[in-house]
């Protein structure tokens, strides 16, 4: 019996069109777009991801495998679940389980513990509620590095074909249920504070710091990721006395408006102190 060999332009001319069919149907049902730079990042990702680990991509048995860990109940009384994705790979008698973080690998391997935590959870919910076997987990990191960017770039086949020899975007991590029922503690406390309100940021000067693992500021790698960013008063802070792409930041929060619009303002007590009423009036 003869295997039929795979076509790799033809495996990329697939990808692209996949990508394109699913980022319509999610702009169409969520309404957002990516600018388009973002969406070319995105789908280098995918494509340089199959070049990479081909071999494990088309070894998947189970993909996006959802796993809940249902009515959990926090110390304050409020109930919630876990939810994860993930993907399963069953070879004869040795099941693996992978996590694809759109992260860079060397943040990962910093921060390894944050990762475990996350995946033990995971392995849990697989063992103790599946009653599946598992015997690996790992992280699969699809952040590119700058090197492949920087070939990817210059469309240079000779050095993109080297640095993705160097990429390891395959990181085993350890599982153990011992620490379970702390990381599950953990979450609850934090839907405590989400269900009271208690969003404190992280300080300026955490935002100056350079995450483990990279050269990026916290700022840049994590705040960037935030929706409520330029509501944050620390990440407002930050952006204000920053130098760089902080400007761009501080033209916007300055932005006022002109003379004419400001005086419309002022003219229609826009600008005046709200007057102060009593609730109960309106009960």
């Amino acid at each position: 019996m003869s295997s039929k060999k795979i076509n790799p332009k033809g495996i990329e001319e697939f990808i692209v069109n996949e990508f394109n069919r699913n980022y319509e149907l999610l702009r169409l049902e969520g309404g957002h777009n990516l600018a388009p730079e973002a969406k070319k990042l995105a789908l280098q990702q995918v494509k340089m991801y199959y070049r990479r680990l081909h071999d494990l991509a088309e070894t998947v048995t189970d993909t996006e495998v959802k796993l809940t860990l249902p009515e959990q109940v926090t110390p304050n009384g409020n109930k919630f679940s876990i939810e994860g994705v993930v993907d399963i790979v069953r070879e004869l008698s040795k099941t693996t389980m992978y996590d694809i973080k759109t992260h860079n690998a060397d943040t990962v391997k910093s921060n390894i513990t944050q990762y475990e935590n996350q995946l033990n959870i995971y392995a849990y919910i697989w063992q103790n509620l599946r009653g599946e076997q598992l015997n690996e987990t790992a992280i699969i990191a699809t952040q590119l590095p700058d090197n492949i960017k920087d070939a990817l770039e210059l469309a240079d086949e000779a050095k993109l074909k080297y640095e993705l020899a160097k990429w390891q975007p395959l990181i085993p991590i350890p599982f153990s249920q011992e620490n379970v029922q702390q990381t599950i503690k953990a979450f609850a406390e934090t839907v405590d504070k989400i269900e009271e309100g208690e969003f404190a940021p992280a300080s300026v000067e955490k935002l100056k710091e350079k995450v483990e693992g990279t050269r990026a500021r916290f700022a840049t790698r994590i705040c960037r990721n935030c929706d409520a960013r330029f509501s944050c008063t620390s990440y407002r802070q930050y952006a204000l006395s920053s130098k760089g792409a902080g400007s761009h930041f501080k033209e916007y929060i300055n932005d006022l408006g002109t003379e004419a619009e400001n005086a419309v303002r002022n003219n229609e007590g826009w600008l005046e102190k709200p007057d102060a009423f009593d609730v109960s009036d309106y009960l």
